[in-house]
């Protein structure tokens, strides 16, 4: 099969495409032949930074980088009984760990699949994976009620687009920060406010959030915490260790600043499949790339303009 494996961590060229034998799988999981994949940051920053790198994969090398898919079963260990040959699924793979998605096929444990909804496609499937559960999981964490005012950073990138909508879905009167370039597309999304992260001071326009969604960390963080009213949350993705000032001045303000690493999880998946199927949640996928260009994919990413999702495809052969 081909697979994309990184020898050392580096600049996209390091991302070598070779041949490798198709993966055993266990009797709980399933061989997936993949249609689609979705990047996120976190593959850019394993790829590029031998620390990240480390920290997920240890002492191994090569690795297979990537954790979201889309496509179709190909084979079934022999205790399942959820999943048949032909059924199309997707999901985030062995998240935090080893997914080894960058492959034609992959070994995914089964309770960690969805059933693909049928008017829904590869690509936007496999979007709604790992940022899309992130969004959930958070949400679901800080126990988002209707009603509620939610800031959500950086609303118009992977984690925040999903996010956004879901929080709408909840009924909470949802504000997103973006560029103004960003600005109808955020509100599209189903955003009560915008706020243009360039040209105004969030902290002065929102300071009684019952929810903040940081996906930016360091100063964003820091002025995160005067917008959350007493009893609020900010949960941040890329925070992993805060900075005490930040949890001196969390303390003052009675705020509860929290961290989430997102987990594989077949349950929440399949609400995501059901949000897919009726149309609540949709899918932004801004840029597409075939599997020989992945590095292509990551450059757009190292950017940090991307709008929704990048996906790279597989040809169906």
């Amino acid at each position: 099969m081909k697979a994309i494996i990184l020898k050392e961590a580096g600049s996209s060229a390091n991302l070598y495409h070779t041949e490798l034998p198709l993966p055993e799988i266990k009797e709980n999981e399933v061989l997936v032949k993949v249609k689609a994949i979705s990047v996120n940051p976190i593959d850019v920053k394993a790829r590029a930074n031998e620390g990240v790198l480390t920290w997920i994969f240890n002492e191994e090398r090569p690795v297979i980088l990537g954790w979201d898919i889309s496509g179709a079963v190909s084979k079934t260990g022999s205790q399942l009984s959820d999943f048949k040959i032909g059924d199309e699924v997707f999901g985030m793979v062995n998240f935090f760990g080893q997914g080894k998605a960058y492959a034609e096929y992959v070994a995914v444990p089964a309770n960690q699949l969805a059933l693909k909804p049928a008017d829904i496609s590869h690509e936007e499937a496999a979007a709604a994976t790992l940022a899309a559960l992130t969004a959930l999981q958070v949400l679901n964490h800080a126990k988002v009620s209707k009603g509620q005012k939610v800031l959500i950073h950086a609303a118009s990138g992977g984690v925040g687009h999903y996010a956004v909508q879901l929080a709408k879905n909840i009924g909470a009167f949802v504000i997103g920060t973006s560029s103004a370039a960003n600005k109808d597309f955020v509100l599209g999304l189903g955003a009560d406010e915008h706020i243009d992260y360039t040209s105004e001071r969030f902290e002065e326009l929102v300071t009684d959030a019952d929810f903040v969604l940081d996906t930016m960390e360091g100063e964003t963080l820091t002025r995160s915490i005067d917008a959350v009213k007493p009893g609020g949350m900010i949960i941040s993705i890329p925070t992993g260790n805060f900075p005490q000032s930040d949890k001196d001045k969390a303390q003052e303000r009675n705020v509860n600043l929290s961290e989430l690493l997102v987990k594989s999880n077949g349950r929440d998946m399949k609400t995501i499949a059901d949000l897919l199927e009726k149309g609540i949640l949709k899918s932004h996928v801004s840029k597409t790339f075939d599997f020989k260009d992945m590095d292509k994919a990551h450059q757009s990413l190292e950017t940090g303009r991307t709008k929704g999702k990048v996906v790279v495809t597989l040809s169906a052969d």
